[in-house]
């Protein structure tokens, strides 16, 4: 039986790399059927809305999403979309796994981690206030009930995954209260998971650590900001945000997409790499049960990257979206 789900095409190369991404889901015969929606900047710009009603529509409905890169207007006031989807939505699980691929020569080729970052609270709330001409407070928000469950999540999918260690990335040493009371939530709960690895680090010496050893990390837990910085430097170590996928779960709704942006200097250039939103989309057919699908279309995708042959440009080759699409699907 076909799971319809919700698809938001989004702005820049958004439309192009999901037009791919469907493309290869249908020859995979993934047992899935798409309501789609054109979402971010130009349809603004076109109808007045971000997001049309039709749109949030369909994901109250099918509580499922699989969203590709989306521009929020500068300077008009709106509310980073992102941010504004998993609030309302309460998608709080950030999961972003970073894994070295032969394809592309890095120094790095031993990066297997998974990134687990809080996503609803932290310093993106968003809430600053003008204390004078000259100051400005920002509020950062840690609270033990957003804490425990993504910590919790960290540590059930290390054990579901047979990883070996969970670490915890924070700023203690400096934000005592704050950050002291994710990692003070974070030792009780891996005191309930004994055959789990645990230990913890500063952000800043986490960075550091990153690009000596990048090898020590496995899964790693820790409040929205560092999960936003620490998975852009993942993505420096595996070849660029063309290969970052993720997660947004909630408890019941969740959203899959890219982590890169709209990139609007190659929009419409047909050279985009859609493997960040194609490997989003498998990991959405695995939160759907759909695992042999998720698996084929993962196994042409490394084949094709480990042949070398077809390429797009940020990975050093010359291939179109077009005809990396088709050697992906060749291989299926």
């Amino acid at each position: 039986m076909e799971r319809v789900i919700t698809v938001f095409k989004g702005d820049g190369i958004g439309p192009e790399i999901t037009d791919c991404v469907l493309d290869i889901l249908r020859a995979a015969k993934a047992p899935l059927s798409f309501e789609i929606f054109d979402v971010g900047e130009a349809e603004w710009r076109r109808n007045g809305a971000l997001i049309p009603d039709a749109a949030y529509a369909s994901f109250d409905r099918n509580r499922v999403l699989l969203k590709s890169p989306i521009t929020t207007p500068i300077g008009h006031g709106f509310r980073s979309l992102n941010v504004t989807l998993r609030k309302k939505y309460d998608l709080y699980a950030n999961i972003r796994p970073a894994r070295s691929s032969r394809a592309v020569r890095t120094p790095f080729p031993q990066v297997d981690m998974v990134i687990f970052r809080e996503n609803t609270e932290d310093l993106y709330v968003g809430e600053e206030e003008q204390i004078d001409a000259d100051t400005v407070h920002a509020k950062k928000i840690i609270t033990r009930g957003a804490s425990s469950r993504i910590i919790r999540d960290a540590f059930a999918y290390a054990r579901a995954h047979g990883r070996k260690k969970v670490t915890c990335i924070h700023k203690a040493n400096i934000l005592k209260l704050s950050d002291g009371l994710f990692l003070d939530i974070f030792n009780q709960i891996a005191a309930e998971y004994p055959d789990i690895e645990h230990d913890d680090k500063i952000i800043d010496n986490t960075c550091m650590q990153m690009v000596m050893n990048p090898g020590q990390f496995d899964v790693m837990v820790m409040p929205n900001l560092y999960g936003d910085l620490l998975s852009d430097l993942a993505s420096g170590l595996i070849g660029g945000l063309g290969l970052l996928p993720s997660s947004n779960l909630g408890t019941d709704y969740a959203m899959f997409e890219a982590v890169h942006g709209s990139a609007p200097d190659i929009a419409g250039k047909g050279i985009a790499n859609p493997t960040a939103l194609l490997w989003s989309a498998c990991m959405m057919l695995e939160y759907l049960g759909e695992m042999d699908c998720a698996a084929n279309i993962r196994r042409a995708v490394d084949q094709v990257l480990n042949q070398g042959v077809c390429l797009t440009p940020d990975l050093h080759g010359a291939a179109t979206t077009a005809e990396y699409r088709d050697a992906i699907i060749a291989a299926l």
